[in-house]
């Protein structure tokens, strides 16, 4: 359903200034953004009336053009209200609304060469974004972008959680730390999001929507001459340093939606679906056989590899007994990899192909392969999707990308929409944060570009504060495959980095990353002997992977959070805290009608000496009944509700 409605232009000229400015608020009036034309491009952003970015320039270098982003003049001017549903597929609720107020200004230099652009702004409810259309004056002329000039100035220090990369080139995996925006320095490259604190009723979050034939978006502080101010910085083409080209383009072209994510408390940021509604629809004609779910995964991260058919079936069986739909074949099931002579259509002499496929689909389940990028684009991609698809594969994972200039954005896509079309489902690693494309292709089921469980093999950096800050930060862009699952469960005195993995925390907030951390494709991480019999495994035979509504009960940033999550007529919780004990109440306002069987997985006293030990509970329940969660240090609750008939 959708509902366009032409709404009064909120624009007022001062003719003695030059100023054109324009004011654009949400439909519920929360979100606000000016933008001021004279002789630059700005934005400022409000919420409830409190600046969170003032007076934040807009503009662009080229590589043999003058810059772009001065001395314009508006040469029309319309603004709409969208009132629209639409349905995912890869769904954390039944149906997203996409409600927003949108102002289009036509552009035009006033001066020699007279190109011109169309500045799109959107006020949502829960944020803003803007992006630009370059129009002219030339169709198909190329322009070499060398510098976006956007900024963020924001009205205060605020503090903010961000992620340091270093560098353009890396997986992005790295804690996201907590500091105040001055204490950045120009030695840091911020990923996104960046998530801020502006006042104890407002939270935003920047990033960015709909990267497509672009470069990634990067921050900087905009240095010498601002205070509490980033930069964005595009991510240059192989070969080109920071000051070197990044973007390539030809006429008309639109960026990136840069987008700054605004909610009352942090649970509004984690609930919010404005990412994805700055994205296209489903481009895929029937979307049908996308079939989200858990996974058993591989050797790799309960002990050393070992890739033969045998070790391959017992993972099978595993996905088997616990109901999953997938088992996910990974490293050196083709043998050598990112080398020369790597054959992706090729198997290594110890695994049966046929054999394994045929065993798996007698257990009831679909498999995925690993693939590295490198072999993958030596290959003819066509001819070995086909191949795949002829074999009964439904999914691959691509890995060690590690890159978000244009070049490879656009080799995602390529990636993407080719398997779309053999009807096959995408998980990258080493990979750039989200941006949305998995609404219009949802055959990209999910990815890495998290620090996650794996690095729990050789660090001890996968805290409860960590794990706390993600679903505030890495996961506003989008889902994260994080490989939660850990069943050799340690307290940090006992914790040790080791073959097969131990994990910080408890078994309960284990438990509680699978309803708290979204990922479409769920890969569980365990050994199937840690799992067989072991308190907990329960849960992970219950627990989905897609959800028909989502709602954060409560939540601070790195210190706990509390979720429920809806499958059918099935409740879901998963509470989870940091490295202090806590206990947390919820009310169960969010049940329907009637009785509901609920079966609990909580932490004892006990659990703070030895992590594996919970205790299970069952207890019948109703709306609006309150439930108390006692969590030890690294903590967790999870529980499955059912109605009772």
């Amino acid at each position: 359903m959708k509902r366009i409605v032409l709404i009064v232009l909120l624009g007022l000229f001062t003719a003695y200034s030059g100023l054109a400015q324009y004011v654009l608020k949400s439909p519920n009036g929360k979100s606000e953004i000016k933008i001021d034309i004279g002789d630059n491009v700005s934005y400022s952003v409000f919420r409830d009336g409190v600046a969170v970015v003032s007076g934040s320039a807009v503009s662009y270098r080229f590589a043999s053009q003058p810059p772009l982003g001065n001395d314009l003049q508006v040469k029309a001017s319309t603004q709409n209200e969208i009132n629209e549903s639409w349905k995912p597929v890869l769904k954390r609720e039944s149906e997203v609304i996409n409600h927003y107020n949108e102002l289009i200004l036509s552009l035009e230099e006033k001066r020699f060469p007279r190109r011109t652009l169309n500045l799109t702004v959107r006020a949502y409810n829960d944020g803003v974004a803007f992006r630009n259309e370059f129009t002219g004056p030339g169709q198909l002329e190329k322009y070499t972008i060398t510098d976006e000039g956007t900024t963020f100035d924001f009205s205060e220090d605020f503090t903010c959680w961000a992620a340091d990369y270093k560098t353009f080139e890396s997986s992005q995996e790295t804690e996201f730390l907590k500091r105040n925006i001055s204490d950045i320095t120009n030695l840091m490259l911020l990923g996104l999001p960046v998530t801020l604190k502006v006042n104890d009723t407002c939270y935003a979050a920047i990033t960015e929507a709909a990267i497509v034939d672009f470069g990634g978006m990067f921050l900087k502080p905009t240095l010498p001459n601002k205070t509490n101010s980033l930069k964005v910085q595009l991510s240059p083409r192989p070969g080109q340093g920071t000051d070197g080209e990044k973007d390539i383009i030809t006429i008309p072209h639109k960026t990136p939606w840069r987008v700054i994510m605004l909610g009352d408390t942090p649970g509004n940021l984690v609930e919010s679906e404005l990412v994805c509604n700055l994205n296209d629809p489903c481009a895929i004609e029937d979307p049908s056989w996308i079939k989200p779910g858990l996974s058993a995964w591989d050797h790799w991260w309960s002990a050393e590899v070992q890739m033969d058919t045998k070790t391959i079936k017992q993972y099978i069986d595993l996905a088997s007994e616990m109901g999953w739909p997938y088992q996910l074949i990974d490293w050196q099931w083709y043998g050598r990899f990112n080398q020369p002579d790597a054959d992706i259509t090729t198997v290594n002499p110890d695994v049966n192909m046929p054999e394994v496929l045929d065993y798996a689909k007698s257990r009831g389940v679909k498999c995925w392969v690993w693939l590295y990028w490198t072999d993958v684009d030596r290959s003819d991609i066509e001819k070995a999707f086909a191949l795949y698809e002829e074999w009964g594969l439904v999914g691959i994972k691509i890995d060690f990308m590690d890159r978000e200039d244009q070049e490879m954005v656009n080799w995602y896509h390529k990636i993407v929409k080719t398997a779309a079309k053999y009807h096959l489902m995408v998980d990258f690693h080493g990979a750039y944060k989200p941006d949305g494309f998995r609404r219009t292709y949802p055959n990209l089921l999910t990815r890495e570009g998290v620090m996650g469980n794996e690095y729990n093999k050789w660090s001890n950096r996968v805290t409860p504060e960590h794990c706390l800050t993600l679903p505030f930060t890495r996961m506003l862009a989008g889902p994260m495959d994080f490989t939660p699952g850990g069943f050799l469960n340690r307290t940090p005195e006992d914790f040790k980095c080791t073959s097969p993995a131990n994990v910080l925390g408890t078994r309960c907030f284990q438990l509680a990353e699978f309803v708290v951390y979204d990922s479409p494709f769920m890969v569980a991480c365990d050994h199937p002997d840690n799992y067989k019999g072991q308190e907990g495994a329960e849960f992970l035979k219950k627990v989905k992977s897609v959800w028909d509504d989502t709602k954060v009960l409560n939540g601070q940033i790195g210190e706990y959070i509390t979720m429920a999550r809806r499958s059918g007529d099935q409740w879901f919780i998963g509470s989870m805290t940091n490295s202090d004990e806590r206990e947390l109440e919820i009310k169960l306002d969010f049940l329907g009608s009637g009785k509901y069987r609920m079966v609990a997985f909580e932490d004892v006293e006990d659990s703070s000496v030895d992590a594996e030990k919970l205790q299970r509970s069952e207890t019948t329940v109703s709306h609006g009944d309150k439930l108390t969660m006692k969590m030890v240090a690294g903590g967790g609750f999870a529980a499955y509700l059912v109605p009772v008939e």
